[in-house]
């Protein structure tokens, strides 16, 4: 049995943050119905190159990014601007437990989709509502787009080199983290929910934000200032609370250095052929070496540049000393721990042949995970979804797509 088996969810989401959370719950074993525009779809299917590969080796219209983020789900594809399409999407909702949508603030209530004439028709419905900053305020009618909110939110100002250094200037994750964490969050919350509606008979409406999200993942950064006054600054790699806690040189590269205690550190300088530096009281404390880390860090870095990165990984795991290489992402999926724990997979896909992409990093001991298909064609299950739950005939369904309210496999 799946977690989340007999749970119906309507996904009206695109992009990113309420896609990887209906992934999450699909992964779960919810029935996953992901609603599309006719003709387009969402709009990460056209953000590529690269594509999917069809049989002969040529670009399908399936977008790497879509892949993504979109394995498990049932499309259908609905024109709800229209009357007929509202109409689907309420009866759906009455059969469904969950809707998850990302429109703009009052985006749906002009198609009589908002939480409140849907609660009515259904108590228990969970209603997320995801949007860039949240269903008020003064910035609540502002498209929030990932890169925006981690420069607003703070997250650009801790991330990059220090100004004096090259390359110095705030810089983004290299994913859309605040998108990823805002999925997250919302997965939770719609369980959480879940868990209120089962004993209660009510269902209420989720408002998150990726504003909200991204101030309160700034987590430590953020204690720092409301705890301790201290302004975050752009450390690079460098960890503002622990040293030495950042990205290394060696002789041929880079590796990354985690020394998390001060016993770690006296090893560290066991291994450089340095022990006085573990005895100088300047250095003897995480304290001590955040306070002079100035001074520290460099004299570090010309021990370490005497050898290869690889020979310093060895030592230092030899020694106990936490360090990585910096992996490029094909170097990762080489890695025999990323091939050990599995978290490649492939799966079928509908226009021919497999799909390869990353798990879900979860693994439960009484319910494992089931990879059943991965990302649907666009209205790949419009006639399977609309005769299943709501008995539509063959009739009535070609006449909405002659009507254009409905798309299928397109």
């Amino acid at each position: 049995m799946n977690l989340l088996e007999g749970v119906r969810v309507l996904d009206l989401s695109r992009i990113l943050a309420g896609p990887w959370a209906t992934q999450v719950l699909a992964d779960f074993g919810a029935d996953v119905i992901k609603v599309e525009r006719p003709g387009g779809g969402d709009d990460t299917r056209s953000w590529g190159p690269p594509y999917l590969k069809d049989a002969a080796g040529h670009d399908t219209g399936e977008s790497a990014y879509y892949l993504c983020a979109n394995r498990g789900k049932r499309s259908v594809a609905i024109d709800f601007t229209t009357p007929d399409g509202q109409a689907l999407i309420r009866e759906l909702v009455t059969r469904c437990d969950v809707l998850v949508e990302n429109y703009k603030v009052g985006g749906l209530a002009r198609y009589g989709l908002d939480f409140p004439r849907l609660q009515a028709l259904n108590p228990k419905l969970v209603y997320c509502s995801i949007t860039g900053y949240g269903q008020d305020g003064p910035y609540a009618q502002r498209a929030g787009y990932d890169a925006a909110i981690q420069a607003i939110g703070g997250l650009m100002s801790v991330t990059g080199e220090p100004d004096g250094a090259p390359g110095a200037g705030p810089q983004k994750v290299g994913v859309a983290a605040t998108d990823l964490m805002t999925g997250l969050y919302a997965a939770t919350a719609i369980l959480a929910a879940l868990r209120h509606a089962e004993r209660t008979g009510i269902g209420q409406q989720i408002d998150l934000a990726l504003l909200d999200t991204q101030v309160a993942w700034l987590a430590n950064q953020a204690s720092n200032y409301l705890v301790g006054g201290v302004v975050p600054e752009r450390q690079g790699s460098a960890h503002p609370n622990i040293v030495p806690y950042q990205v290394m040189p060696a002789a041929d590269g880079y590796f990354m250095l985690a020394v998390g205690n001060d016993g770690q550190f006296a090893r560290l300088c066991e291994v450089l052929g340095a022990p006085q530096l573990a005895a100088d009281p300047r250095y003897a404390t995480n304290a001590a070496r955040v306070a002079h880390r100035d001074a520290l860090v460099p004299q570090l870095q010309q021990y370490l540049r005497a050898r290869p990165a690889a020979q310093w990984l060895a030592l230092l795991e030899k020694a106990g000393v936490p360090a990585n290489p910096v992996n490029r992402i094909d170097q990762v999926f080489d890695d025999p721990q990323v091939q050990a724990r599995g978290l490649k997979i492939e799966l079928p896909h509908a226009g021919g042949g497999r799909v390869a992409m990353v798990r879900n990093p979860l693994k439960f001991s009484a319910t494992p995970l089931q990879y059943t298909q991965a990302a649907p064609l666009l209205g790949q299950h419009t006639a399977q979804v609309l005769e299943e739950i709501l008995s539509l005939d063959a009739g009535r369904l070609r006449q909405l797509q002659a009507l254009g309210v409905l798309g299928g496999g397109e």
